[in-house]
């Protein structure tokens, strides 16, 4: 490798590195507002967050990569001609792509790890995520009494305690209703003026202790304790456990998840497209059988012996009295509703099935595509660096969002049109790869030909040329 190649990739890597940490911070940060409600006041544990955090992450890289690759390269590039260190390179006969070579070659390996990671690293990464998240948010939150406000964390109970003290854990005033009978309210109450709480030794268990309360336990006239209608008594000490099971944090079997789309290689999720195209195939058969039975002119009738023939419908209609012919056509109009009802309920699983079929594909085009976006948006990223000759975090930054959000909208649009079956996942999913396909075509054009991107009077000039072609021209010149 030459010196040259060696310092171009060092002044590529840098920026590459900062601004992949960035990006992948914001894309984790939008992932954290997003679900901070649902992980405030659980009592996590750290690792357990780390270990959340850690999963989101990785399914934020294959996204993130293009657009650090994007913003690097028009740093490095801008860079280097800011410093005019692109002059002598060009002087000594170097054209830009001969330059960009190296910086190539080690965008095609990115693309090529991007697409690696996406295909084997990231599912099991989703696996993992998708069965911690789904934890983590059915998780209860933890036991924190607050002076005045009922907590209903625990199942079948509502605690309050009006006041609290901070340092010795002792409650005061404590009302508690025990609603753990379905559909029978508030019927059982215990009230006392003080009380403690502690854990069990194994932590399982919640055991609250009361001093000098009471308590009501009114039962339903139809119960069989009906003879006791109400209950009330005193107590000078009692003591309450309550089971904490559905606080802690449950791990869900992993292989709930693994069919999921998100969580399959290309190999499976081609084997996975199969199985359901053969699965809609089936049930389309079958629908369409129940439909042929389900009227006489469409049924097949040539293996019943039994079949009555009727020269007409009109001779077997007179043949009926008026009120076997109501019946009849009663009988007949349902028959009609149900097979309209039948037919909506099958055009709503075909299109259920389609969906799920789209999503499917979707995921398969989903990890290539953004594996050559990385090498898309070097090439748009690069020729432009070398033409507005900004390093730094300023006017590259600009840019950079500029052709991202382009990418992302019209990514984000023609998937949803892929999956709503307006669009075919082929060329669906590859629109917004086709739209800035010709501009990293230009903007390399421009760039190695030296062209005037940003002269506005070179772009006046043209227009000029443009606008002789269409003036009339005398033969006179003096009529002019």
């Amino acid at each position: 490798m030459k010196r040259l190649h060696r310092m171009i990739i060092r002044a590529f890597v840098g920026p590459l590195v900062i601004t992949f940490v960035i990006v992948l911070f914001i894309l984790v940060m939008q992932f954290l507002w997003k679900y901070v409600d649902d992980l405030m006041g659980k009592g996590l544990e750290w690792y357990v967050l780390v270990e959340l955090m850690m999963y989101a992450t990785a399914s934020f890289v294959p996204l993130a990569l293009p657009l650090a690759i994007l913003l690097s390269s028009i740093m490095t590039m801008g860079g280097l001609g800011e410093n005019t260190e692109l002059v002598p390179m060009r002087s000594a006969g170097l054209g830009l792509l001969r330059i960009l070579t190296p910086l190539a070659f080690t965008v095609g390996l990115l693309a090529v790890g991007s697409f690696y990671f996406s295909n084997n690293v990231l599912p099991q990464a989703n696996l993992r995520f998708h069965s911690l998240l789904w934890d983590v948010t059915r998780k209860k939150p933890t036991m924190n009494l607050q002076p005045g406000i009922f907590y209903n964390g625990i199942d079948g109970f509502s605690i309050r305690a009006m006041e609290k003290d901070q340092e010795g854990g002792e409650l005061r005033d404590v009302l508690i209703y025990d609603h753990r009978a379905p559909f029978q309210g508030n019927r059982t109450v215990v009230r006392a003026k003080r009380g403690t709480m502690r854990r069990s030794t194994d932590g399982a268990y919640l055991i609250l202790t009361l001093f000098d309360g009471h308590f009501y336990d009114e039962h339903s006239p139809g119960e069989a304790k009906s003879q006791y209608p109400m209950m009330r008594g005193t107590f000078a000490e009692d003591e309450i456990r309550f089971d904490l099971s559905g606080l802690g944090l449950d791990r869900t079997d992993r292989d709930l998840f693994k069919d999921h789309y998100k969580m399959l290689t290309i190999g499976q999720l081609q084997f996975a497209e199969d199985s359901l195209e053969r699965q809609m195939q089936n049930r389309v058969e079958e629908q369409q059988r129940h439909l042929a039975n389900s009227l006489l002119v469409t049924r097949d009738t040539t293996a019943r012996a039994d079949t009555a023939t009727v020269s007409s419908q009109t001779d077997f209609e007179k043949s009926l009295a008026p009120e076997q012919r109501r019946n009849y056509y009663d009988a007949a109009v349902n028959m009609v509703r149900n097979n309209i009802n039948f037919i909506d309920r099958s055009a709503e699983e075909r299109r259920g099935r389609l969906e799920q079929i789209s999503r499917f594909q979707v995921e398969w085009h989903r990890k290539p595509m953004l594996a050559l976006a990385c090498l898309l948006f070097f090439f748009i990223g690069a020729p432009l660096g070398a033409i507005i000759r900004k390093g730094g975090m300023g006017l590259p930054v600009v840019f950079a969002i500029i052709f991202f959000l382009i990418f992302h909208i019209v990514s984000f649009s023609t998937e949803k049109l892929v999956i709503s079956g307006k669009l075919s996942p082929w060329p669906g999913m590859w629109i917004s790869s086709m739209v800035l396909l010709p501009i990293g075509l230009l903007l390399t054009w421009k760039a190695s030909t030296d062209s005037p991107l940003f002269d506005a009077d070179a772009y006046y000039r043209g227009w000029e040329r443009f606008r002789s072609l269409f003036r009339r021209s005398h033969a006179d010149p003096s009529a002019l």
